[in-house]
């Protein structure tokens, strides 16, 4: 077997077509992504789009402030149901998004690690 030979790896020739979206898709795609526990992802696979291209359309055709601005969340106190209070353990913050994930910090916690999760799982 020879190793001498050029092998062409592009598969094709000639230059690669971008597919085009109206710019009444590109709406539609982003306003999907507006409606409350919406995840971008999911959008942008719906549609059969690259989630980076979706995010970048919303940066493009939202207000920045509704791109950037970091969401307030009502945030409610539960006491623990059924559970006695023990007073001779560390504090816990348990934080429920709307996407079902649940996390639960215990003890000391620094505010640059709580500020990524939620970054995370928001």
């Amino acid at each position: 077997m020879s190793t001498n030979g050029l092998v062409d790896t592009k598969g094709q020739s000639g230059a690669t077509k971008r597919r085009q979206y109206s710019e009444a898709l590109k709406r539609q795609m982003v306003a999907e992504t507006q409606v409350p526990g919406a995840s971008v992802s999911i959008v942008a696979r719906r549609h059969d789009v690259n989630s980076n291209q979706l995010f970048r359309w919303r940066r493009q055709l939202l207000p920045k402030a509704a791109v950037d601005s970091g969401a307030m969340l009502p945030v409610a106190v539960a006491p623990d149901a059924g559970r006695p209070r023990r007073t001779d353990r560390e504090g816990i913050i348990e934080i429920a998004f709307g996407c079902g994930a649940r996390v639960r910090l215990r003890g000391e916690v620094s505010s640059e690690t709580l500020r990524q999760v939620i970054e995370l799982l928001r």
